[in-house]
């Protein structure tokens, strides 16, 4: 009786978020499809954090600078004290297609008490480009190992002035190379929309809020209105945070892109630990109790389904194999957009129980004094504002 109860229960889970919940698994919201658009078209400053992004930095402005766009349009390098040759390949990058009068290096300055790193170096780029003779009217927001379509900023603009959206996010596809990255990245973009619909963020009526961090063009002036990157400059999750604070001013958009790409390399399982671990402890307000509920839901949701499909008998089990198969199902639309095989939908559930491990260990590490690290800096005791 009391297997047939939590085979129950975890159907109905799957139930609610096949058909509940904002259809968060199909990924319809995509850059597909946008209208030509039409001038004058407004001036756009891009602007980079870089800590550390010799690797990739280069791509990233070479990217940029080769963008089609009609418009003025200069990139702004912040420099956050890099340990290594961030700058000089920035600047050979920009000078090899004779656009080095496009890019500005700026060196960053150490962050402030309450400030996050990477918030503080995008503060010191934003407040460069707003102190122009003539600011942009809209600030791209982006990391430095994010590369470009030459379309994506056109693309961009013309459905930020199409939708009058404060705030206009494409989720970078994600490298999904290694044997780690086909393991985990899809999950990763499964599990995000989850936790914040797309078509609910979408919504100016509903409060659910998202972005993604590595490509967001704000509109300058509605981020003035809301107190600007110094509103949130505590959080580690700066992405979804800006969305809330901009979606109180005015719409919001995001949605999946294959022309936004983002080139890290996460070869072994331990870098997506890392880079799990970094911010999963802050998703959760740093709290015990949230922790062992996110714990015990993960488990109903995910293993539950397995274990009464593999060891209950009768009607629950059943019904387990019946949510094991909505799971897989659910995770098919994602392994599609990442051109992986359907086989990896069992298994999402096995991925779970890896994660909600890797969720314990960025607990173990706040704990330690390490939380939200990050390129030498353990962020997590950062005072995280709302």
């Amino acid at each position: 009786m009391a297997n047939d109860l939590l085979a129950s229960m975890v159907l109905a889970v799957w139930l609610y978020l096949l058909a509940g919940r904002g259809g968060f698994w199909l990924g319809r919201q995509r850059d597909d499809e946008v209208r030509a658009g039409q001038g004058p078209w407004p001036s756009v400053a891009a602007v980079i954090p870089a800590r550390d992004e010799a690797e990739s930095v280069g791509q990233t402005i070479s990217s940029l600078l080769r963008q089609d766009y009609p418009g003025e349009f200069r990139v702004i390098l912040v420099d956050d004290q890099s340990r290594d040759a961030t700058n000089e390949v920035a600047r050979v990058a920009a000078a090899a297609l004779g656009a080095a009068d496009r890019l500005t290096v700026l060196p960053g300055r150490p962050p402030p008490a309450g400030w996050t790193g990477k918030l503080w170096a995008q503060h010191q780029g934003i407040e460069l480009a707003e102190m122009a003779p003539h600011p942009p009217v809209y600030l791209l927001l982006t990391d430095a190992d994010i590369v470009y379509a030459p379309d994506a900023l056109t693309r961009l603009v013309v459905r930020a002035r199409s939708g009058g959206y404060a705030l206009t996010s494409l989720m970078a596809k994600l490298r999904c190379e290694s044997f780690a990255e086909r393991a985990f990245v899809p999950a990763f973009i499964f599990f995000f929309q989850m936790l914040y619909p797309f078509a609910w963020a979408n919504d100016p009526r509903r409060s659910t809020a998202a972005a993604a961090g590595g490509c967001m063009l704000v509109r300058e002036e509605v981020l003035r209105q809301a107190g600007g990157i110094a509103a949130i400059r505590g959080a580690l999750i700066d992405d979804c945070a800006l969305g809330k604070k901009l979606k109180a001013h005015g719409p919001i958009w995001i949605g999946l892109t294959e022309r936004v790409r983002s080139i890290r390399a996460y070869p072994v399982v331990a870098d997506i630990r890392r880079m799990v671990a970094r911010t999963a402890y802050a998703q959760l307000d740093y709290s015990p109790l949230l922790l062992a509920g996110t714990v015990l839901g993960l488990t109903i949701t995910y293993i539950a389904p397995v274990a009464l499909a593999l060891f209950a008998t009768g009607a629950a089990q059943v019904l387990g194999i019946l949510a094991w198969l909505a799971m897989a199902v659910a995770f098919q639309p994602t392994l599609r957009f990442y051109r992986l095989s359907p086989a990896w939908g069992p298994a999402l559930a096995a991925i779970a129980a890896i994660y909600m491990a890797f969720t314990i260990d960025s607990a173990y590490q706040h704990a330690r004094g390490r939380g939200g690290m990050w390129k030498g800096r353990a962020q997590a005791n950062v005072s995280e504002l709302r």
